[in-house]
């Protein structure tokens, strides 16, 4: 039978990467011992204990590596931490197992409490592996930009609303009257786009979701595209510079009459998580859904 991903991982890893936000005490006072453990079952070990530094000294040159290329990333932080981890090995994924310092953990999949038997699964090959999509945002000028969750356009500080015309393939689609527009993946369903109002979608799924922001039409509501398609989204009209967000982070302004085109990117990331613990088990736990809205008192009734 042949190897999932999980066991010919496991089989060749060798070197490991640690990305630390030591903004965080709690990230502190655990990073020696994750070092230490990792040591201890023979690997390699290389420490960055600044993931924002690393990002920006990195992202779109991961090549420019010093060092060994990782077989794995440990990224102890939150999802933000993991965003920044895949913006930087986004054109030559390198697998990444995020340990949840943080609040939600949509992404950060292994609770800080339980970071040994993360890594011990992904050691012995039983870890969760999830290929999450990415999309990939083009500019005038062959600028790009890779997003593991989301690409966002938005007014900024300026007062007004914005008019965006959005196409799909050859056809206009409509021109939303809105404070912005969310492109999400499936991963990015979960962040600013529920937040504003769109659908979870399952991570294994291809799809991407577009959300506008406050939209002035009430019969303006989320979309799910087709990623086989690229979409563009035009300024048709607006009071002054429209962001690029990716990922949350500013990228570029646009002026009136500048577009965007939004494809699926050729990669996927791949994300690892405890054995067992699937998408929804987390949707679950971090959204705090339950099973029914009524509960049983002491005596049954």
């Amino acid at each position: 039978m042949a190897q999932s991903h999980s066991e010919e991982l496991a089989s060749r890893l060798r070197q490991v990467l640690v990305l630390a936000d030591t903004h965080k005490r709690e990230v502190q006072a655990e990073l020696d011992e994750v070092r230490a453990w990792l040591e201890g079952q023979g690997l390699g070990v290389q420490l960055e204990e600044n993931v924002r530094a690393f990002s920006q000294r990195y992202a779109g040159h991961a090549s420019e590596f010093e060092g060994k290329r990782p077989d794995l990333v440990v990224v102890l932080g939150g999802d933000g931490s993991v965003l920044l981890a895949a913006r930087v090995f986004a054109e030559d994924p390198v697998p990444v197992v995020g340990i949840k310092f943080g609040q939600l953990g949509f992404l950060a999949h292994v609770e800080a409490r339980s970071w040994r038997q993360g890594l011990q699964d992904v050691l012995s090959g039983k870890a969760e592996w999830e290929a999450r999509m990415m999309l990939e945002a083009e500019l005038a000028g062959d600028q790009k930009a890779v997003a593991l969750n989301d690409l966002v356009l938005s007014r900024g500080d300026t007062h007004g609303l914005l008019t965006l015309r959005l196409e799909v393939g050859e056809e206009v689609v409509t021109d939303y009257r809105a404070d912005g527009l969310i492109f999400a993946t499936p991963s990015g369903s979960t962040a600013y786009s529920l937040a504003a109002g769109g659908p979870v979608l399952a991570p294994s799924m291809n799809g991407i979701v577009v959300t506008p922001i406050a939209a002035h039409s009430l019969s303006n509501r989320p979309l799910v595209l087709d990623p086989r398609l690229e979409a563009s989204v035009a300024v048709a009209d607006a009071a002054g510079p429209v962001n690029l967000v990716v990922d949350g982070h500013p990228l570029v302004s646009l002026q009136v009459g500048g577009h965007v085109t939004i494809r699926r990117h050729r990669n996927t990331y791949p994300l690892l998580a405890r054995a067992g613990v699937t998408p929804w088990r987390r949707l679950r736990e971090r959204l705090g859904w339950r099973g029914s809205f009524f509960v049983a008192d002491p005596e049954g009734r």
